[in-house]
C-alpha cells in the first residue's frame, strides 16, 4: 500500500511520536497529584472536560437526521459495494499470489519448445505445442517417437529438469489456487483498501475491545462510516470476514496505521483501546497528522485524564468512574435512564417518574415542577408531548416526567410525584 521510501518516513515518524509520549509520560506523575488536587475543587463532570461541540459534529446531525430506511439503504449500499470490489479485483489478486509460478511455468514451456525444436527438429509452433502436451501430460506428442532407448542422453536429461520443475510450479499454483478461493482475505483485503481510498468523513476507532465494539455497532446502527484499527492478528482476521473495514497496526506505528486508515479525510478518532499508554500514543498521532480533527478518548486510570488531554484529546472519559456512577444510582433509584457529564453544570443524572393518582403534581403546570428540577420532557400516552411550554399544559394521571438534576432533586421530586 506504501512505497518503501514512505514506509520508511511513517516509520520515523511513529519513533518521534513515541519519543514524545516518553517525554510526555514524566506528566503521569505529576498528574495524579495535580489530579488530586483539582478533585478537591471540582465536580467530577468537570473533571471529564467535556466541550461544547457536539462528539460528530456536523457530519453526525445529517447521519442523525437521517430515516431509518435511509440509513439501511445506505448499509446495504455499504455491503454491495464490499462483495462487487471484491468480486471486481478477485482475480487481480489471484494474479499476485501466483504471478511467480505463472513466470516460471511460462519459462518451462518456451524451454521445452527449445528442446523439441533443437533436438526434435520440430517447426517452432510443433515444438511449442509439444512442449505444452508434455508439461500439461495430455500426451499429443512423445519425444523421439517413444523409443527412450535412443534418446539423446542431454534430451532426456533437459526434459526430465523440464517436467520436475513444471509439476512443482503446478503444484504449487494449485494451492495458491485452493488458498485464495477458500479463505477469500486476499481478495477481501485488496478491496478494502480500495474502497477506504473511497471513503470520506469517516470515524477511525482505535481498539476492539467491548467498549470498541458496542461503539462501532452504534456507529452502523446510524448509518455512519467507521474504520476500525486493531493491533491484534485475530481480531483483524474476524472483522475482515465480516466485511468491516479494518486496519492492522503492526510494531507500535500508530501513524502508518492512521494513514492507511484515512485520517486526512476523517471527521472524527475515537480512541477504546484497553491500554492507556497506547491510547495516549494514537492520540499524539493523530493530533499530529491531523491538528484538526476532534479526538474522544477513553481512559481507564482516572489519574491519566490530564495527560490524555495534554497529548491531545478534546474529550476524555473515565471509564470507572462513568460506570460507577450509574451503577451506584442505578442501585439507589430504579427510575435513572441516563447520566449527563458536563464541565459547566457538573455531573447530572436523568431520570423518568410516573405521575400517580395521589400524587401532588396532578394539575400544575411545568413552570411549578421545575422548581425541583429541570424538566426536559413529558410523555403522555407513549407518545413525547410537543407543546409542554404552553401556559395552559399541566400534569395528569400516569403523565411521566423525564428530568434533569442531582440526586438530591431527584429524590426531592420522585417523592412528590408518589413515584416510589
Amino acid at each position: 500500500m506504501f512505497s518503501l521510501s514512505t514506509s520508511k518516513h511513517l516509520g520515523s515518524q511513529d519513533a518521534m511520536l513515541q519519543a514524545e509520549a516518553r517525554r510526555v509520560s514524566p506528566i503521569v506523575g505529576s498528574t495524579v497529584s495535580l489530579a488530586e488536587k483539582k478533585r478537591k475543587d471540582l465536580k467530577i463532570g468537570s473533571v471529564l472536560a467535556l466541550t461544547k461541540a457536539p462528539i460528530l459534529q456536523n457530519h453526525s446531525d445529517a447521519v442523525l437526521a437521517d430515516s431509518p430506511t435511509r440509513r439501511r439503504i445506505k448499509k446495504e449500499s455499504r455491503k454491495f459495494r464490499f462483495r462487487f470490489y471484491q468480486a471486481l479485483y478477485g482475480p487481480v489478486v489471484f494474479i499476485k499470489a501466483v504471478y511467480r509460478q505463472l513466470i516460471l511455468l511460462a519459462l518451462m514451456f518456451i524451454w521445452g519448445a527449445a528442446i523439441f525444436s533443437y533436438y526434435e527438429h520440430l517447426p517452432l509452433i510443433s515444438a511449442f505445442l509439444a512442449s505444452v502436451s508434455t508439461i500439461t501430460t495430455i500426451g499429443l506428442y512423445v519425444p523421439n517417437g517413444g523409443n527412450f532407448f535412443t534418446m539423446n542422453p542431454t534430451e532426456s536429461v533437459l526434459l526430465i529438469v523440464m517436467i520436475i520443475v513444471s509439476v512443482g510450479v503446478g503444484a504449487s499454483i494449485l494451492q495458491s489456487s485452493v488458498t485464495t478461493l477458500v479463505n477469500g482475505d486476499l481478495a477481501k483485503d485488496e478491496a478494502e483498501k480500495r474502497l477506504l481510498k473511497k471513503l470520506r468523513k469517516q470515524a477511525i476507532v482505535f481498539g476492539y475491545t467491548d467498549l470498541g465494539r458496542y461503539v462501532t455497532e452504534k456507529l452502523s446502527d446510524l448509518g455512519f462510516d467507521y474504520v476500525v484499527i486493531t493491533k491484534d492478528q485475530m481480531t483483524y482476521n474476524e472483522l475482515l470476514k465480516k466485511d468491516v473495514f479494518v486496519v492492522l497496526e503492526y510494531e507500535t506505528r500508530p501513524i502508518k496505521a492512521l494513514t492507511a486508515a484515512g485520517i486526512e479525510r476523517a471527521s472524527m478518532v475515537i480512541v477504546a483501546h484497553e491500554n492507556d499508554s497506547d491510547n495516549v500514543l494514537m492520540i499524539l498521532s493523530a493530533r499530529k497528522i491531523r491538528p484538526d480533527i476532534r479526538i474522544i478518548s477513553v481512559v481507564h486510570d482516572q489519574a491519566l485524564m490530564e495527560t490524555a488531554k495534554n497529548a491531545g484529546a478534546d474529550i476524555v472519559i473515565p471509564a470507572s468512574i462513568t460506570v460507577g456512577h450509574l451503577l451506584a444510582l442505578s442501585a439507589v433509584t430504579k427510575n435513572l435512564v441516563g447520566v449527563v457529564f458536563s464541565e459547566k453544570i457538573g455531573t447530572q443524572e436523568i431520570a423518568e417518574f410516573s405521575i400517580f393518582k395521589s400524587s401532588k403534581l396532578i394539575g400544575k403546570g411545568l413552570q411549578e415542577v421545575a422548581n425541583y428540577a429541570a424538566i426536559i420532557g413529558v410523555v403522555r400516552d407513549n407518545k413525547v408531548v410537543t407543546n409542554i411550554f404552553d401556559p395552559s399544559f399541566v400534569l395528569k394521571e400516569n403523565d411521566t416526567l423525564l428530568v434533569l438534576g442531582d440526586s438530591e432533586r431527584l429524590q426531592l421530586i420522585e417523592k412528590e410525584a408518589k413515584a416510589i
